[in-house]
């Protein structure tokens, strides 16, 4: 398959619609009809039978859709319920795990300066951690699983993003505490008038 193929092949698997051959060749940077040649390319590498995706045109433009073949699979698959987004407790502590584990409950309440019993059993109920022992004072400790590993994409935890990379410089810092407290001083009510 060219290069250009693969491109448009790419383009069309990111877009949730169809995109017209005048979109894509903007957005790859050509012209139309080295597009409409890469979209030929594609109509035969999805024809229908071959694979479980075909190469559609339909709303005036291109996009990839599964095979007829798969639709009973299809929905199926996709009337189960869904698993929702972790809130922000649920992350915060995610995070902290992955990081310091293994880590107890007491220990991530120091860093949160909430209670973090929800937010563990919650990523205990979904498998992104599990218990790894218990601290010399008997508080459970939690780590991560592969699972966490598998649904971020991670090969190991070594390949953790560096947390360094997010620490503000000094001048950073600096300036954030500045327009924090300008903040706060702007909404701090008016100090009452001395009475007479």
């Amino acid at each position: 398959m060219s290069e250009m193929a693969r491109i448009v092949e790419a383009l069309l698997f990111l877009s949730p619609e169809p995109v017209s051959v005048e979109d894509l060749a903007a957005a790859v940077d050509s012209w139309p009809d080295e597009v409409a040649a890469a979209l030929e390319e594609l109509r035969g590498a999805y024809a229908e039978g071959e694979r479980g995706l075909i190469l559609k045109e339909v709303a005036g433009g291109f996009t990839l859709a599964t095979d007829p073949v798969a639709e009973a699979a299809a929905k199926r698959l996709l009337a189960r319920p869904r698993t929702p987004p972790l809130t922000p407790a649920q992350a915060e502590a995610l995070a902290i795990i992955a990081y310091l584990q293994p880590v107890s409950r007491p220990e991530m309440a120091r860093i949160r300066g909430v209670s973090s019993d929800s937010a563990t059993q919650t990523l205990l109920e979904r498998g992104l951690v599990e218990e790894s022992g218990r601290s010399q004072f008997g508080a459970v400790l939690y780590r991560t699983t592969p699972l966490f590993l598998k649904l971020f994409g991670l090969g190991s935890l070594d390949d953790l993003p560096d947390p360094s990379q997010w620490d503000p410089s000094p001048e950073e810092a600096a300036d954030l505490r500045d327009r924090l407290l300008r903040a706060g001083e702007q909404r701090a009510p008016a100090a009452p008038a001395d009475a007479a």
